[in-house]
């Protein structure tokens, strides 16, 4: 598989299978269905989701728990990930391939990119973006590391592989069909369900 950016290549390989490992704990889940049931509230008639970058699955697994019947979709760059993903999904949902290249098809009721889009090289973001608005048929969710400007951030001792700004607010300035739904953010220190200080967009396509 060719890729375009160095981050793709990145993720592709040996960084992104060794990833999988460090997030296998199903100890994670009580945190996740908590995340969605927060940041989900106000989706209403939701039959279908894919996720963009879903890797071994956690996120879909645990929309799973609150929505049982939802059509589940899932990218995933990383070979070894996608096979993970497809025991979650069923593997004709599952899509190995890089975001940069994939196509919808389709559009489902919700697209969600989750801890995605810091990663991916900043001059792709433009055309990920009319991706991800392409596969949202009514809702998109966006849970991202936030800054109010763009920032490069060093990456477990890597340079150019984690990039904080305003995704969504990119998002909602490129694409006029877009409005906001709902926003929140969830704290690393919660005594309960603690998660990644991840700031969460909720966006609604007008129709």
């Amino acid at each position: 598989m060719t890729f375009k950016t160095e981050q793709e290549d990145f993720w592709a390989g040996s960084f992104g299978s060794q990833y999988i490992s460090r997030n296998q704990d199903d100890a994670l889940l009580p945190s996740l269905v908590n995340f969605f049931a927060r940041s989900l509230r106000l989706v209403q008639g939701a039959a279908s989701c894919i996720e963009f970058g879903a890797n071994i699955g956690l996120n879909l697994k645990a929309i799973k728990v609150l929505h049982p019947g939802y059509d589940l979709h899932g990218i995933e760059i990383n070979a070894d990930a996608a096979g993970e993903l497809a025991q979650i999904i069923p593997a004709g949902n599952v899509h190995n391939c890089s975001i940069l290249d994939f196509k919808p098809g389709r559009t489902w009721d919700l697209a969600l990119i989750k801890g995605v889009l810091i990663h991916i090289a900043p001059e792709a973001l433009p055309q990920v973006y009319d991706t991800l608005v392409a596969a949202c048929g009514r809702y998109l969710l966006v849970a991202e590391y936030y800054n109010p400007s763009p920032v490069t951030i060093p990456y477990r001792g890597e340079q150019n592989k984690l990039f904080k700004r305003d995704f969504a607010g990119e998002i909602l300035d490129r694409h006029s069909e877009m409005r906001l739904v709902d926003y929140g953010f969830v704290y690393r220190r919660d005594p309960n369900f603690p998660d990644d200080d991840i700031t969460w967009f909720l966006l609604e396509k007008r129709l």
